[in-house]
C-alpha cells in the first residue's frame, strides 16, 4: 500500500522490502469476514446467476475513494440475494484461504454469518456449515493453511437468533468450528443484550470473542464484552484507550485485540493529515496493548494481509522487530492446543530473523 496519509517513522523501513517481508512472514489471522472477503469476479458471477442485484452495484461495491465505504452493504446484498448453495460458500472459503495463503497466512480463523444466508437461502445451518468445513479441510490438505468457522451473531437481529445459532452450533458441533463472534453495526446491538447465547457457547465448550468498541463506540461495550459476555478477545477495541483502569485489566489478563489498520470508520471520520496521527491503534501501541493486525474485509476493503502488517509501519511508528511481537500475539490469540502454540512461536520466530536477514541485510 502506498502511503497517503503520513510518512513512516522509519523511512528506510517502507517500499518493497518492507512488503516482501511482510508478504514472507508467517501470520495467523484472526478478524476476516468470509463474505468480506469475496472476489468481484465470484461476486458477480453469482449474482448474474440470481439475479436481484445489478453488475454496476457490485461494481460500486469494490470501488474505493480516499475514505473507504464500509462493507455492510456488501455483505448484505450476499446474504439476500447471492448466496443460495451450499456450493457458493465452499467456493467462497476456498478462494479466500487461496489468497490468504497467497499472502502467507497459514492459520485463519474466519467469521461468517448465518442467520442471514440461512433465512435467505432455506439451507439449514448444518448443511452450510459443513460446506465450509470441507472447503477449509481441502485447503489445509492441498495448500498448507488451517482454516477455522467463527460464526458471528448478527446484533442487528433480534436476541433470539441468536440463541438460536448456538443451538445450531451445538447440535453440529464440528472440530473445526471452534467459537463463536459478534458483529454488523454496535449501536444497533449492544453486546448485553447477547449474554444468553454467550453463556450457552461458553456452557458447550466453545471459545468467544466479539467486536467491540468500533465505530467510535464508548469504551463500556468493551468491558461489558469482557465481563458479560466473558470473551476471551476483543475485535477493534479502539475506545479501550478512553478509560485506564480499563486498559491495565486488559494489561493484566493478557487480553488479545484484534484490531484493522484499514478500518473504514477512521479513515472516514478523522482528517486526513492526522488519520494516522490521531488513530487510537497508536495508543494502543503506546500502552503496551495486545494487538494483532487483520485484513477484516479484504477484497471489499481492497486491503490484503501482507498490507495489513506493512500499515503498522508506514502509518503507525511500529519497527520491524515490534512486528515479532505482533506476530506473537496473533498466536496468542489463536485458538489452538498450546502445543502447537509453542511450535509455531519457535519456527516462526526463526523465520522471521531470517527474513530480516534476507531483507533488511544493514540492520
Amino acid at each position: 500500500m502506498t502511503d497517503p496519509f503520513v510518512p513512516a517513522a522509519d523511512a528506510a523501513a517502507q517500499g518493497p522490502a518492507l512488503h516482501a517481508f511482510c508478504r514472507a512472514l508467517p501470520k495467523v489471522e484472526l478478524h476476516c469476514h468470509l463474505l468480506g472477503a469475496i472476489r468481484q469476479a465470484t461476486f458477480h458471477e453469482l449474482a448474474q446467476r440470481e439475479g436481484g442485484i445489478a453488475p454496476e452495484q457490485i461494481d460500486g461495491l469494490f470501488a474505493h475513494g480516499e475514505k473507504r465505504q464500509g462493507a455492510i452493504p456488501g455483505l448484505r446484498a450476499l446474504e439476500r440475494h447471492v448466496l443460495r448453495r451450499p456450493d457458493d460458500l465452499y467456493r467462497l472459503t476456498r478462494e479466500y484461504l487461496e489468497d490468504a495463503r497467497a499472502h502467507n497466512v497459514l492459520y485463519s480463523e474466519f467469521f461468517w454469518n448465518p442467520t442471514g444466508v440461512v433465512r435467505h437461502s432455506g439451507l439449514s445451518y448444518r448443511v452450510l456449515q459443513d460446506a465450509i468445513v470441507q472447503a477449509a479441510n481441502d485447503a489445509e490438505r492441498d495448500l498448507g493453511i488451517v482454516g477455522r468457522l467463527v460464526p458471528a451473531i448478527d446484533r442487528e437481529a433480534p436476541p433470539a437468533e441468536a440463541d438460536e445459532m448456538v443451538a445450531w452450533m451445538v447440535a453440529a458441533r464440528r472440530d473445526e468450528v471452534p467459537g463463536i463472534g459478534i458483529d454488523y453495526r454496535e449501536a444497533l446491538g449492544a453486546p448485553e443484550l447477547f449474554a444468553s447465547a454467550y453463556a450457552a457457547a461458553r456452557r458447550a465448550g466453545l471459545r468467544t470473542t466479539a467486536h467491540a468498541g468500533e465505530y467510535g463506540m464508548p469504551w463500556t461495550n468493551v468491558q461489558t464484552a469482557l465481563d458479560t459476555l466473558g470473551v476471551d478477545r476483543i475485535d477493534h477495541g479502539y475506545t479501550v484507550v478512553d478509560r485506564p483502569e480499563l486498559v491495565q485489566r486488559c494489561l493484566e489478563r493478557g487480553i488479545v485485540f484484534t484490531i484493522v489498520p484499514a478500518n473504514s470508520y477512521y479513515l472516514r471520520t478523522l482528517a486526513p493529515e492526522r488519520w494516522a496521527l490521531d488513530h487510537p491503534i497508536r495508543r494502543m501501541l503506546s500502552l503496551g496493548l495486545k494487538v494483532h493486525p487483520n485484513s477484516d474485509d479484504p477484497t471489499l476493503h481492497n486491503i490484503s494481509p501482507t498490507q495489513a502488517w506493512s500499515m503498522m509501519v508506514e502509518q503507525f511508528g511500529c519497527s520491524i522487530e515490534d512486528l515479532r511481537g505482533l506476530m506473537h500475539n496473533g498466536l496468542d490469540g489463536a485458538w489452538i492446543d498450546a502445543a502447537r502454540r509453542e511450535r509455531w512461536r519457535a519456527d516462526w520466530s526463526a523465520r522471521f530473523d531470517a527474513l530480516v536477514q534476507q531483507h533488511f541485510p544493514t540492520a
